[in-house]
């Protein structure tokens, strides 16, 4: 049982770590989102559509800071670029801030489903997203070359 859970983890370690990673990042940005909407607008379940956004932008920006640097060390493990990498990260977070902001404005004000659902599901999407475009465009590792690649390369180069 032992070796089956040891080989599990090495098949799904990336994704092992981008569910913990995501859980941390989650917490810390839900948790300044919904404190701020008590603290700041005074808890209520149908924000505004101002106060939507406001809450958007905050939790955004919580979550982002958080799952940065803890997805490039522990689930991509990347040794890249950091200022490439940075840039990259926020850039592909902030198109799929744009599409929770498009989901919960569309949920929430205009459709008048409370802000916990619209949150959930907006969460599910954005994870789902935020997972591929790490992969594909910020953290993506070059294709190692073969030992027999090497071994051409060698092999055809001038003496």
């Amino acid at each position: 049982m032992i070796e089956f859970i040891k080989k599990m983890y090495r098949k799904y370690e990336e994704l092992f770590w981008y569910v913990v990673v995501g859980v941390i990042a989650t917490i810390s940005s839900l948790g300044v989102k919904f404190l701020w909407n008590i603290f700041v607008f005074g808890n209520p379940l149908n924000p505004t559509a101002a106060q939507t956004f406001i809450l958007s932008v905050v939790n955004w920006i919580a979550g982002v800071e958080t799952s940065y640097p803890l997805s490039r060390k522990l689930v991509f493990k990347s040794n890249g670029p950091v200022l490439k990498e940075y840039i990259s990260f926020h850039v592909s977070r902030l198109s799929t801030w744009l599409m929770d902001l498009l989901i919960t404005e569309i949920l929430g004000p205009l459709l008048g489903i409370n802000v916990y659902i619209t949150t959930g599901i907006s969460m599910v999407l954005v994870v789902i997203f935020n997972y591929i475009l790490s992969k594909l465009f910020v953290f993506k590792k070059k294709p190692e070359e073969t030992p027999a690649e090497l071994g051409e390369d060698i092999a055809n180069k001038p003496e």
